[in-house]
């Protein structure tokens, strides 16, 4: 189990769904969870219109195929769940952390996944655009060939992240350290570049001069 920010412990759950077949279930701002146990359950092509999860734990669940619109995972842990080909559109995940998930062609797009805990994802596939990911733990993912664009990365946790390859035009990389993270062939801005140059410390000054 990897570790949550600064040791904090998961919270607890009072409450236990086991082996539930969720398979195609539509959700909305009325379904409210929290504190729940969600473990071996089938969450596959849910249509999640708005539920709210808060401090949930969910342990082997398959979200695969789902959609999730202007929904809430606040403050929750996913281990060992499989995110194949799911979309997140204007959610909230601020606190969360995933430890052992998988992620193929997972799209996110816009919503609030600050303080969120990935460290080690495999990403490499995935698209985030338009996403606040404030002080997010990237430490270790697997982000090469990724689409990470105008991203808020600001505080973010980076150190030995692979980007090589990645679309990261219009992110903040203002905590990125070139000398700790894989940054080759990384798609950038030339606004971007500055911001590379004064991780590396470099003296940048007009040609002119």
């Amino acid at each position: 189990m990897a570790d949550r920010r600064n040791g904090t412990e998961a919270p607890p759950t009072t409450t236990t769904v086991r082996g539930d077949d969720w398979y195609g279930r539509t959700l909305s701002s009325t379904d409210q969870y929290a504190n729940v146990l969600f473990t071996d359950c089938d969450f596959t092509e849910v249509e999640n219109k708005g539920a709210v999860f808060t401090e949930c734990t969910f342990r082997n669940v398959k979200f695969n195929v789902s959609k999730h619109t202007d929904s809430a995972f606040v403050n929750c842990t996913f281990t060992r769940c499989n995110f194949f080909d799911v979309e997140f559109v204007r959610c909230k995940t601020i606190g969360s952390m995933f430890d052992g998930c998988t992620w193929d062609i997972v799209k996110i797009t816009g919503g609030d996944w600050s303080f969120v805990g990935l460290p080690g994802a495999d990403l490499s596939s995935a698209s985030i655009v338009g996403t606040r990911m404030r002080e997010t733990d990237l430490m270790f993912a697997k982000c090469a060939g990724a689409t990470l664009r105008d991203l808020d990365l600001s505080g973010a946790w980076l150190h030995k992240a692979d980007f090589t390859g990645a679309d990261l035009r219009g992110s903040d990389l203002s905590t990125l350290e070139p000398q700790t993270a894989t940054i080759a062939g990384a798609i950038i801005t030339l606004d971007q570049t500055l911001t590379i140059a004064e991780g590396l410390r470099l003296d940048v000054r007009p040609s002119d001069l």
